[in-house]
């Protein structure tokens, strides 16, 4: 574990904006392993905000504006590009690979983006109380505990692409989990020591962060940097839904 802490400060840099630590040389290998435990401080500030801006009565539609708005400030969009470069591959039938490459936005990209920010929205509102804070960093934790999927059960599209080191650095998908597996541990701790939003309804976010990369590959042929980035803002908002359902029918 001690080997951790250079990939685990530049998991910090890549998949944030949050500065980084002083003094302290960052790794840029392995860093897909720890993506999950940004996912916590990213949905952990999701939640902080929401509690911060409700305690002072900010209606709640500008409520999930602001918590949507920041945490795509803290991630650079950097997942959110890839929906929509990923939504103009899944529009562009053979030409997939080209359009996904395309800097510019068509309209299937701007469709995908559009309908992930109306049903993250939507997924809040529906679970506004106690139960969005926790629900914010179940999602976010699942959301980048779906591309190691993704790394490790489909081939690179572009080969020496600017993501391909994942797959390439890759030790096996038992071996990058296992610091997801250590905050999964955290998290279910959390759970059942404050309230808010039942364990079965937090653990439920792995449906989608299991079948979504899975699809997703297999709709493409493979994965790229751009739909790594589609299953993690994909999975949030599909885990937010998740955790909705499982409120209201089974618990």
């Amino acid at each position: 574990m001690r080997h951790w802490w250079p990939d685990l400060l530049g998991s910090w840099i890549y998949y944030s904006c949050l500065p980084a630590p002083p003094k302290l040389k960052p790794r840029f290998e392995r860093i897909a392993r720890f993506a999950p435990a940004i996912g916590l401080l990213i949905g952990g500030g999701q939640a902080l905000i929401w509690l911060a801006a409700a305690a002072v009565g900010i209606p709640l539609a500008s409520l999930v504006a602001l918590v949507l708005a920041f945490g795509l400030w803290l991630t650079g969009g950097l997942h959110f590009d890839g929906v929509l470069d990923c939504g103009d591959g899944l529009g562009a039938g053979k030409r997939c690979l080209e359009a996904m490459a395309d800097s510019r936005i068509g309209a299937s990209g701007l469709v995908a983006g559009v309908l992930l920010l109306l049903l993250k929205a939507a997924a809040l509102l529906a679970l506004a109380g106690s139960a969005a804070p926790a629900a914010l960093i179940w999602s976010a934790f699942w959301g980048r505990l779906a591309p190691l999927i993704a790394i490790d059960r489909f081939p690179y599209l572009r080969p020496g692409g600017s993501a391909a080191f994942h797959r390439e650095l890759s030790q096996g998908l038992c071996q990058e989990l296992i610091p997801a597996g250590i905050c999964l541990a955290l998290l279910v701790g959390l759970s059942l020591l404050i309230p808010g939003l039942p364990l079965l309804a937090g653990i439920s976010g792995l449906i989608p962060a299991v079948l979504l990369p899975l699809w997703l590959g297999k709709k493409l042929g493979g994965h790229s940097g751009d739909s790594y980035g589609a299953c993690v803002e994909w999975t949030e908002a599909l885990a937010l839904w998740s955790t909705w359902f499982s409120c209201q029918f089974f618990l």
